[in-house]
């Protein structure tokens, strides 16, 4: 099998990742913050580093480790954020280029608090319309979420220079960090946002069921902090339990119930080996198997490819159009040969409309990762070539 869906999910994991698993599993019974026994404190321990791990990898360093919450997701981290600080009324800016994990609690909101939700168009390679993007700032929104990276097009956004604008129009600024995190190297302290949200299982390379919510407090290097969202879930958290009021101190606002460690443990393997590894280098191999991916599909008659040029700010995300032809039939045809691509809208409709693909079934999106061979690059084009050729010749 090629794998080519690292968008929806990164394989392989990274080295260690099983067997950090398999080890929390087998060798770690306590449950942390619960008792005082040996294997509670192992449970404690691991926490511990795995925070301080997630927090060195984007430059928060130790002081902002307490920000680093575990989630399942990325999604359950944007649903604490989006409607934990949404009032009554309140305006919500966003991009065109969004995930259906912002917008369906978006549009939640709209029916059962007033939100009003205010979409600021966005091109395919990422950049903003200027006279969308200053509506969206008068508007004065209570919160501007923005995607890093479109999970469609693979462009980069100019997330740093929009957060700082919304954040000086006094909004809580949150980023989807989804397809952006473990791709590059990135500094978030100081950035002028106040949250990030991230999966463990995309570009962190760690197992599924966990994420990561960034809260970039003053401890982060974030000196107009925003008030910290109500939280999504409410429970035992291991602490303060003479109170049945919800503890407001960091990480424990978040993390109610029983801790996920056994994925917890695989994402600090993950994060490790990133770490050892070097984002650049990572950066570098994916841009070149993104490179010669693009390169390979400009000669393919009978596609059109979405989003920017090759270049850097493109993530190794890369879908493509075929006019005329059928979309799932294609992506059947690879997937019989072998090749595990993914069709359709990506739970991204909005991004979808934004580039034109929306009433004609979206794209194929091929998304290698850092395991991915040239080899492997050089069979999918080939097969698309081939089958695109039976198709539409």
């Amino acid at each position: 099998m090629i794998y080519l869906d690292n968008a929806a999910t990164s394989f392989p994991k990274a080295p260690g990742v099983p067997e950090a698993v398999a080890a929390q599993l087998s060798g770690m019974g306590g449950s942390a913050g619960r008792t005082g026994g040996p294997m509670a404190l192992a449970a404690d321990r691991l926490l511990f580093d795995a925070r301080r791990a997630v927090a060195g990898l984007f430059g928060l360093g130790p002081r902002g480790a307490d920000g680093v919450v575990f989630t399942k997701n990325a999604t359950e981290s944007l649903n604490v954020v989006i409607l934990g600080s949404v009032g009554f009324g309140d305006a919500v800016a966003v991009s065109s280029l969004e995930h259906n994990a912002v917008m369906r609690p978006l549009r939640r909101l709209e029916r059962e608090r007033g939100a009003r939700v205010i979409v600021a168009p966005f091109d395919g390679e990422g950049q903003p319309d200027p006279a969308g993007l200053d509506a969206a700032a008068a508007a004065r929104p209570a919160l501007a979420v923005i995607t890093m990276a479109s999970n469609v097009t693979g462009a980069a956004t100019p997330w740093q220079e929009i957060a700082q604008r919304f954040k000086a129009a006094g909004a809580v600024v949150c980023l989807d960090a989804s397809q952006a995190a473990g791709h590059f190297p990135i500094g978030f302290g100081g950035c002028g946002a106040d949250f990030v949200c991230l999966p463990g299982h995309k570009g962190l390379l760690g197992p599924t069921g966990t994420g990561v919510l960034l809260a970039l407090g003053e401890a982060a290097g974030n000196a107009r902090a925003a008030p910290l969202p109500l939280p999504l879930i409410s429970g035992g958290t291991g602490s303060r339990s003479e109170s049945e009021e919800q503890p407001e101190e960091l990480p424990d606002r978040y993390e109610a119930g029983t801790q996920n460690l056994c994925g917890i443990a695989g994402l600090l393997a993950s994060v490790s080996w990133l770490e050892r590894e070097g984002l650049d280098a990572v950066r570098g191999r994916e841009s070149a198997l993104t490179n010669r991916l693009l390169e390979a599909f400009a000669a393919i008659p009978g596609i059109r490819v979405l989003g920017p040029a090759a270049g850097p700010e493109r993530l190794p995300v890369v879908s493509v159009d075929a006019p005329g032809a059928d979309l799932r039939a294609l992506a059947s045809a690879l997937e019989r040969r072998g090749i595990a691509v993914r069709t359709g809208l990506h739970c991204a409709p909005a991004a979808h409309r934004s580039i034109g693909t929306l009433a004609t079934g979206g794209a194929i999106r091929f998304s290698p990762g850092y395991f991915t061979t040239e080899d492997e690059i050089d069979e999918a084009a080939a097969a698309l070539a081939d089958i695109i050729r039976r198709e539409l010749g």
